[in-house]
């Protein structure tokens, strides 16, 4: 299998694979987690914020 690699150079996030390797998060739970670290750390983490962008 072919490997793709891109230069990164802004709007990226970098993340522990942890996570995502992590057997007892479901897969909607680490797509939640992984949307929440790829916002501003500035980002007011509330629950209507969080619907709000996940329509």
């Amino acid at each position: 299998m072919a490997v793709f690699r891109i230069e990164k150079t802004r709007d990226y996030t970098v993340m522990s694979n942890h996570h995502l390797r992590d057997k007892s998060l479901s897969l909607k739970a680490k797509g939640l987690l992984s949307l929440m670290l790829s916002l501003p750390e500035e980002w007011d983490y509330t629950t209507k914020g969080l619907a709000r962008i996940c329509k």
